[in-house]
Order: structure tokens, then C-alpha cells, then sequence
């Protein structure tokens, strides 16, 4: 196990043979419905590391958390076809991983691209979710969130020394995370990057840009509706970032007509995506999952 015995190192090899990882939580608890957690877009399963401790130790229903770095991110293997960078691909790799796990039925909690990778999921294996956390994510992507996204990451470049991590990071988020102090901001740095032979590089594969500038913002974005509709019998919770300019208020309250018993839950003072390890967001899950496990039995 690794961090004191509080997580075990979780490989294994996906259908085109790439060598994927992430981390096992709680694993010693079987009679509750299990919990996959599924990061944003260049982000990695140690995003969750608050949140699965909180929910493998819960002082009244612990259980087990696996949480998943895809192809190209992380500690995952990185894919010399940049088009595989794709949700589509990204779910066929969370199912390896889940058979691999032996898990046969999961409550998902996804932030962004996870959320998307759980809405394709609905349509290849409709069985698989019992229950659903999107954090800042819907059918529908609004453009000016995707329009930063993509800037940001085009632009990117790895800092000369941590220090300027933070200040880099600090001025792209000032908008979304007005709140963010220093010591958040150093353990946001330390989520994206890491240092390797002295250097400060991305935890993802450089690759991914090419998958972005494929977008063409003068079309219309996507949407997945349909799939958003295969959910409507799952218990939902949906956290949005109060300053988020990826999730609109609109796409929310569709959502609800939708699936009129999803309870929402704004986070204030944060963006796009909100923190699920902070504050109250973890007690809430908790509880989410909780009424989830009875609708399981």
C-alpha cells in the first residue's frame, strides 16, 4: 500500500494493450455499493484522494473506491495515437479497468470529462451505474468554458520551479477561484505537474492538445441528451461551481425536467470544477450514496 496503508497502486492493461493505473481504496469493504471516481479532462485519480479517503473510512458506511487515470495521464501509459484521447475510447478503458477490479456494478462520480466518459457509458453498458455524481458536467458543454479550456491547455507550458507554478496557475483560476489561497494554489500546481530529473512537467500527455484544436468552435458543440435520458431512473446529484462557464444555469434546469429528483448542489465561491474533497461536498456524497446502497439492495 502506498501514504501510510491509506491506498493501494491498481494496473492493468487496456483491449489495445496500453498499461493503465490508478488507485484502490477501502477495499476491505464489500457490502456497500462501490465507487468509481472519474477526473477531468488532463486531470488523474490522485484529484480524488480527500474524497476517497473520506468516503473509504465514512465512520458509518466505509467502502470501496477505485479511481482511474486514463490513457495518457497520470501514471497511465501514454498512446502514440493522439485520436484516442477521446471519450469513447477513455470509456472502453474504464470498463477493462472495472473487470480488472471485479467490479461488477458502481455508483460513478465524475468531474468533467468524467461525467461525459459516464454518459457514454450509459449507452454502452446501461447496467453498470447504479447511481451518478456529475461534478460540473451535463449533455451539454457551454462554449466560453470550453473556449478557456482549450486556450489554456493549447498554451500551456511547464514551469521553471514550483514557485511559478502557483503564479501561473493563480492568474489563469483568479476568475473561477477567487478563494484560493497560496497553500491551495501549491497543492493545485502539485496536481497537475510533477518533477521529473529536476524538471517540472504536466501529469499528461502533451499529445492531448492535438485531440482539442480537432474541436471546430464554429460548429455547433455536441450534445447527449439521449444518453442524459438512459439516466433518468438512476439516482443524480449534480454539484456545479457557482462561477462555472461550462455548466449553465439553462442545461441545469433541463437537466431537472429531465430527472426531476436529481438534487443539486451549488458550490460557492468555485468554478469549473469544484473541489469534491472540501467543505461540505464530501458529507454530501456521502449521504448521496448512502440513500444510493438502499435502492441497490
Amino acid at each position: 500500500m502506498s501514504n501510510s496503508q491509506q491506498w493501494q497502486d491498481f494496473t492493468y492493461t487496456s483491449n489495445d494493450g496500453l498499461r493503465l493505473a490508478g488507485r484502490k481504496y477501502g477495499w476491505q469493504h464489500r457490502d456497500r455499493l462501490a465507487v468509481l471516481c472519474l477526473a477531468g479532462l488532463t486531470r488523474n485519480s490522485a484529484d480524488f484522494h480527500e474524497l476517497a479517503l473520506y468516503l473509504a473510512n465514512h465512520e458509518k458506511n466505509p467502502r470501496r473506491v477505485l479511481c482511474l487515470d486514463y490513457r495518457g495521464r497520470g501514471k497511465s501509459q501514454y498512446d502514440k495515437n493522439w485520436k484516442n484521447y477521446n471519450p469513447l475510447v477513455e470509456a472502453g478503458d474504464v470498463i477493462d479497468g472495472l473487470i480488472a477490479a471485479g467490479l461488477d456494478h458502481v455508483a460513478i462520480v465524475g468531474t468533467s470529462r468524467g461525467g461525459m466518459i459516464a454518459l457514454a457509458l450509459a449507452a454502452m453498458r446501461p447496467g453498470l451505474m447504479k447511481a451518478v455524481v456529475f461534478n460540473d458536467i451535463g449533455p451539454e458543454i457551454d462554449g466560453p468554458g470550453l473556449v478557456r479550456i482549450k486556450n489554456y491547455i493549447e498554451h500551456a507550458k511547464d514551469p521553471g520551479s514550483w514557485p511559478q507554478a502557483v503564479e501561473m496557475l493563480r492568474e489563469v483560476s483568479a476568475k473561477q477561484f477567487p478563494n484560493w489561497d497560496d497553500e491551495e494554489l501549491d497543492r493545485q500546481a502539485r496536481l497537475i505537474y510533477a518533477e521529473k530529473g529536476g524538471k517540472i512537467v504536466r501529469r499528461y500527455d502533451k499529445g492531448m492538445m492535438k485531440s482539442l484544436s480537432s474541436i471546430n468552435l464554429d460548429e455547433p458543440l455536441p450534445t447527449y441528451w439521449p444518453q442524459f435520458e438512459g439516466l433518468k431512473k438512476l439516482p443524480l446529484l449534480l454539484i456545479r461551481g457557482e462561477n462555472s462557464d461550462l455548466l449553465s444555469l439553462e442545461t441545469v434546469e433541463r437537466m431537472k425536467k429531465v430527472q426531476p429528483t436529481m438534487e443539486v448542489v451549488t458550490s460557492r465561491h468555485e468554478g469549473h470544477a469544484p473541489n469534491l474533497g472540501a467543505g461540505v461536498l464530501p458529507e454530501k456524497i456521502a449521504r448521496f450514496l448512502s440513500a444510493a446502497d438502499k435502492m441497490h439492495r
